[in-house]
């Protein structure tokens, strides 16, 4: 029987498993707010909630390197054995989650007018997201301290910890959901509100999680590296990257969910239920990419080459089988799970007849999922950065030229473009970073 410790495959499972089950929770909030809407009368609930989400997401995961970045500073702490720095990093973090949170919680007003006004859906839709944004905004700090501290606890290798943090998140969610929907007639307005408290949970029970974790690892708070200007620098480099590439990727997704609102409130529908099979598949997948990101950062930090392009083999190989099999089952149990989502016959039937261009999206996909989590951990941000915006520009031909003529199934097309400009504007770049992190012994810098 082997039990090699240092076998690639376990290490990848050993973080995989955990991270795969803390994913899988995360769709389930999007399943269930997308079911109770979609079983109230007519396409409006569910076209709100899924304008609100979309938008609500867009402006959160703005700041996502709140997650990513800290992943990856923290692992490479980890790999250095620098229990100071782990702490400073958690500091820095909530720092500035707290700081942006509050920010976008006071121009939360004029960012809801600003983004209804760009997607520009119908009246109807409109009013119960601007209700839904407006309710869901109070929880901005929260939630971006929750990224911070998911990110944490991922980069320190406590993955069960994450996990007992999200389900905290969307356990709470659902179960208000079902309350505030099915027995007080709440319509988004519901669905808003319980995401806003359920992400207060989460806070608290991530805080409690980092705290015992810190006093197994031991060291000590450093005011010297709370204060530390080139640590500093180094984090505003990697978020600014971050950001940047961040706002594009949103950018894509809401463009993608604007062009489907002007063919009729139906398809915006319809896209909205189609893209639960790609939320679902790619959480699930990003297992692999949050377990790259660890396994990376720490090889970098130990001074280990050698470390990344084995870690990057072995997701290779288990997450295309994973997304081979979402492909699967995306063909054969489509048709019942749009009727699961929703029973509005012209719902079921537009989702119905562009079914096949979500199907296959895993497999397209993956590859994308896997090389942002190898470069996030080896801190090659600039790189990322710059494979986003040329896969956006990508993505922006595609949806210029198609959907005059192919109207929604040219939008479904230009979107397997872009997954396919990410993957392989990554690879490209790929060989080059590795020989040069070989050339240096391991050394990355942020902005490079």
């Amino acid at each position: 029987m082997d039990t090699a410790p240092a076998s690639p495959h376990r290490r990848l499972w050993a973080l995989a498993l955990p991270i795969l089950l803390t994913n899988l929770t995360t769709p389930i909030v999007g399943l269930t707010d997308t079911a109770v809407m979609g079983h109230l009368d007519g396409p409006v609930h569910l076209g709100a909630v899924s304008v609100g989400a979309m938008i609500f997401t867009f402006v959160a995961w703005s700041f996502g390197f709140l997650r990513m970045g800290t992943t990856a500073l923290t692992a490479q702490a980890l790999g250095s054995n620098d229990a100071a720095e782990e702490r400073a990093v958690l500091a820095r973090g909530l720092a500035v989650a707290g700081a942006i949170g509050a920010v976008l919680l006071v121009l939360s007003l004029p960012i809801t007018g600003a983004a209804l006004a760009i997607v520009d859906p119908s009246p109807a839709v409109a009013g119960e997201a601007e209700t839904y944004l407006l309710i869901r905004s109070w929880a901005f700090p929260v939630t971006l301290a929750n990224y911070a501290l998911l990110g944490w606890l991922f980069g320190e290798m406590r993955p069960r910890a994450a996990l007992a943090q999200q389900v905290s998140i969307y356990t709470t969610n659902v179960v208000l959901d079902l309350l505030f929907v099915l027995q007080f007639d709440m319509t988004a307005d519901g669905v808003a509100l319980a995401s806003a408290l359920a992400e207060v949970v989460g806070l608290v029970v991530g805080a409690v999680l980092a705290a015992r974790h810190l006093r197994q690892r031991g060291g000590a708070w450093e005011r010297a590296r709370l204060l530390d200007l080139v640590a500093a620098r180094r984090l505003l480099g990697l978020n600014r990257d971050l950001f940047a590439r961040t706002i594009v990727l949103q950018l894509a997704f809401a463009w993608f969910t604007a062009v489907g609102a002007r063919f009729g409130d139906t398809v915006l529908a319809a896209n909205a239920v189609l893209l639960q099979f790609l939320v679902f598949s790619a959480h699930a997948l990003d297992a692999f990419a949050f377990a790259v990101e660890a396994l990376v950062g720490t090889s970098v930090g130990a001074r280990n080459p050698a470390g990344v392009a084995a870690a990057g083999r072995v997701a290779a190989l288990w997450s295309g089988i994973a997304a081979a099999g979402f492909a699967v089952v995306y063909f054969i149990a489509g048709g019942p799970v749009i009727a699961g989502l929703t029973d509005l016959p012209e719902v079921r039937e537009a989702a119905g007849t562009y079914l096949a261009w979500a199907a296959p999206l895993p497999i397209v996909a993956v590859w994308s999922y896997l090389l942002d989590g190898m470069f996030i951990g080896a801190t090659w941000t600039g790189a990322l950065l710059k494979a986003m915006v040329l896969s956006f520009a990508a993505f922006a031909v595609a949806v210029l030229t198609l959907t005059p003529s192919l109207e929604n199934h040219g939008l479904w097309l230009a979107l397997h473009v872009f997954f396919v400009a990410r993957a392989v504007t990554l690879a490209a770049a790929l060989p080059g970073r590795l020989v040069a992190l070989g050339a240096s012994g391991g050394e990355t810098v942020a902005a490079r």
